[in-house]
């Protein structure tokens, strides 16, 4: 939905070609207490992930031998243009269903759980917020999973990482008539067509969530986009396996 005040009709990304990535950034171990953290930016966009490892399990997964991987998601209330409040007492729907996309996305990760009766607890804070935040904590917080399962290895806690593939996300979305990769605050709002998209190493695709937020799109623009988030992808791909000191 476009805001208030915002002129649909002004040109917007003079500096940036339609398919180029926002400056990305990924700076591993930015919690030193944390068994793995990242902080990711994508341009203006900046959210610290830290991944903790707790001894035990959620009740129902208890005795099982199994593990368990889940994710909080949180905005500062200074990461946007206007303040907002802190969720205290209940999470808003938004909050929920990010958190519960960032959980299902770093989960696809691992190929099983049989890694011992350990938690792996994911908080992504956002520091500051210009389009993007939940693709971006998807990103970074699968630098700091790596990260919190070798540290489970190391410290013998563990036989092997459960770790198969990596997984990152961007969004795309259709802006003043032109598919658009990794948009930011100012073309969300205008967006016709917006879309999350998450892959994992291999090509494969995680989730897809697109939306005609002020129009509808056809068979041949939804292919271009998935083909612009498949490609941006792949860059982000690349920026994480440099973070981690891996081979592309």
């Amino acid at each position: 939905m476009t805001e208030p005040n915002v002129d649909s009709t002004q040109p917007i990304r003079t500096t940036r070609a339609l398919d180029v990535m926002r400056p990305v950034m990924l700076e591993r171990g930015a919690v030193p207490h944390a068994e793995g953290s990242c902080l990711v930016s994508f341009g203006e966009t900046r959210v610290l992930c830290a991944a903790s490892i707790e001894d035990g399990v959620p009740g129902w997964r208890r005795g099982s031998g199994l593990g368990w991987l889940t994710a909080e998601y949180a905005m500062l209330p200074r990461a946007t243009r206007t303040r907002t409040s802190r969720e205290r007492s209940q999470l808003g729907g938004r909050t929920q269903e990010i958190q519960r996309l960032i959980g299902r996305s770093v989960r696809a990760m691992l190929d099983d759980f049989a890694f011992g009766e350990f938690t792996v607890r994911i908080d992504c804070d956002v520091l500051q917020a210009d389009g993007g935040t939940r693709t971006a904590a998807i990103t970074g917080a699968a630098v700091a999973v790596v990260d919190a399962f070798d540290w489970l290895v190391r410290t013998e806690r563990a036989s092997e990482s459960p770790v198969r593939r990596r997984v990152a996300a961007v969004s795309v979305g259709v802006v003043q008539g032109a598919p658009h990769l990794d948009l930011n605050y100012d073309e969300d709002v205008r967006a016709a067509v917006d879309m999350n998209v998450v892959m994992c190493t291999g090509a494969r695709f995680v989730e897809v969530q697109g939306t005609g937020e002020q129009g509808t799109f056809d068979r041949r623009e939804l292919d271009a986009l998935l083909d612009l988030a498949q490609q941006g992808i792949g860059s982000l791909h690349e920026a994480q396996a440099q973070a981690l000191g891996l081979p592309g």
